[in-house]
């Protein structure tokens, strides 16, 4: 049975599809920022290509690329717009959000919970049976961090470019055989990952016709519609292209890692057994942030009851910290 689990976690939401007892679907949203679905009113306060594209100034202060435009927009002319695309946080290169022009009302696009099936959603308390770790939660963030996720036979890389999302497959499988595991497993990383735009997968090199369009179809078999791709090239690879409406889990985890190391300490502390004082220890970048976001560790305590103090451990790893009750349960 499919069933999806939502969590209202400090400092993000997250939801998680399980199917046979492990994550198929995954998303997290950070609070802030202007979400897919929204119809705002503002000024466009820069035309970029007349006729086609612009940058449109929201009345509650976001910015966003506007397209197309008529020939007779001006600047400064008041314009009512609908989101399209969230805004993606490139390395060295952020990308406004997308909007067009709409006529009506204005609403504020569905946070994380209003997409959820309502028929097949469970929202989770800390003190519940923890279904993200048991359905693979940490190895699911380590995999977004890293870019390296495991299958039988082999390994993706995945690597995040500004033009698209790229699979590396490899292993010590014959062609033939690596070919439609890597196939399998890079649609089941998209679907995880929530991954969107356009993706690159490439396969091992394949001489044979057959080859080829058994390694496209395990790929379709893994993958739900809808998407467009390419067949397999002489070379092995194969271009996919999906809807994007908002970041990858996988980009959004890599913008700031140790913002997402913090969050998930944080839920870790969440569930800590024991009583008395919780202290969190944690790499040095993941204590800054804690210690950034000081509205997070106030937030921890609130749910806890109790004190929380952070300790900053140099020899731990990004996503390794963890935390200690004062009286371990």
């Amino acid at each position: 049975m499919a069933e999806w689990f939502y969590e209202e976690g400090i400092g993000e939401s997250r939801a998680i599809l399980v199917e046979n007892g492990r994550i198929s679907e995954a998303a997290i949203e950070y609070p802030g920022g202007v979400r897919a679905g929204t119809i705002a009113r503002g000024r466009l306060s820069a035309i970029l290509v007349p006729g086609r594209r612009g940058i449109v100034t929201l009345d509650r202060g976001d910015e966003a690329l506007v397209e197309p435009l008529p020939r007779a927009a001006t600047e400064g002319a008041a314009i009512c717009v609908e989101i399209v695309r969230e805004a993606l946080a490139e390395a060295g290169r952020p990308k406004l959000a997308k909007s067009r022009l709409a006529e009506s009302a204005e609403r504020d696009g569905p946070p994380l919970g209003e997409r959820l099936p309502a028929h097949s959603r469970r929202t989770l308390a800390a003190s519940e049976p923890d279904e993200f770790e048991r359905a693979g939660w940490s190895e699911l963030l380590e995999e977004a961090a890293t870019g390296q996720i495991p299958f039988a036979g082999g390994t993706l890389r995945m690597s995040l470019t500004p033009a698209m999302t790229l699979f590396d497959v490899d292993g010590a499988l014959a062609p033939a055989a690596l070919a439609v595991a890597g196939a399998e497993a890079a649609a089941g990383a998209i679907r995880r990952f929530g991954i969107g735009g356009s993706i690159g997968i490439d396969l091992p090199t394949l001489d044979r016709r057959s080859e080829r369009q058994a390694a496209a179809a395990a790929f379709d078999a893994a993958l739900p519609a809808p998407f467009e791709r390419t067949a397999v090239n002489g070379f092995g690879f194969l271009q996919v292209v999906r809807k994007r409406e908002r970041p990858s889990l996988a980009e959004i985890v890599r913008s700031d890692l140790a913002g997402a190391a913090a969050r998930a300490l944080l839920r870790r502390a969440e569930r800590a057994a024991g009583s008395g004082r919780v202290t969190l220890h944690a790499a040095p970048a993941v204590a800054a942030a804690l210690e950034r976001d000081a509205g997070w560790l106030k937030e921890l305590a609130r749910r806890l009851g109790r004190p929380v103090a952070l300790r900053a451990d140099p020899g731990l790893a990004i996503f390794a910290g963890h935390a200690h009750c004062e009286f371990p349960g």
